[in-house]
């Protein structure tokens, strides 16, 4: 039985449904360098050239509804993955999906799509890359003004730091060396 081909967009794809939705520059710049963290992992690990651009466009398309939600306060996670589904992307739709909160239970040798896109959003504070701390404190000033929010996201940050801890007990070079080892956007 023949396997199933997915379907992942481009990068000229991406960059063209960025500007079909009308994406705010400094949301497509925190994307972009999203995407040059994402890739270095993905090359640091050694991925299949397949997972390779499903990181790719996962992470330029991660937040592809997020400069609606400002006006219509979605879960732009949710309605980014819903929106590449019916773009017929599940797979790209499933890692959007997983940006902001993972799933539980996903556990391998190497890391997934998932774990890195989500890993490199929260390594990436505008367009700039930041010690996971910076972005975390940032995300818990502007997100977490009510008590059960910000619990949630002290959870998220836990969550985080042992992400972090996984994969870099993997490679050869620290988390600080990110900024070192990437140019900016």
């Amino acid at each position: 039985m023949k396997e199933a081909q997915i379907r992942i967009p481009t990068e000229e794809a991406c960059r063209q449904l960025m500007t079909d939705m009308g994406m705010l520059e400094h949301i497509v710049a925190h994307s972009r360098q999203v995407c040059q963290v994402a890739l270095c992992l993905s090359d640091a690990f050694s991925l299949p050239g397949s997972d390779r651009a499903l990181i790719q466009a996962a992470a330029l398309l991660h937040d592809i509804t997020k400069t609606r939600s400002f006006q219509t306060q979605e879960a732009h996670a949710e309605t980014g993955a819903r929106l590449l589904t019916e773009l017929g992307y599940p797979e790209v739709a499933q890692v959007v999906r997983q940006h902001v909160h993972l799933d539980d239970g996903i556990s391998s040798d190497l890391p997934t799509a998932a774990q890195i896109v989500n890993y490199a959003d929260k390594r990436v504070l505008h367009d700039r890359i930041v010690p996971l701390r910076d972005r975390m404190v940032y995300i818990l000033e502007r997100y977490g003004r009510d008590p059960v929010r910000k619990g949630s996201l002290l959870s998220l940050w836990k969550k985080t730091e042992g992400l972090e801890d996984r994969l870099f007990a993997r490679l050869a070079f620290t988390p600080d060396d990110l900024s070192r080892l990437l140019p900016g956007v």
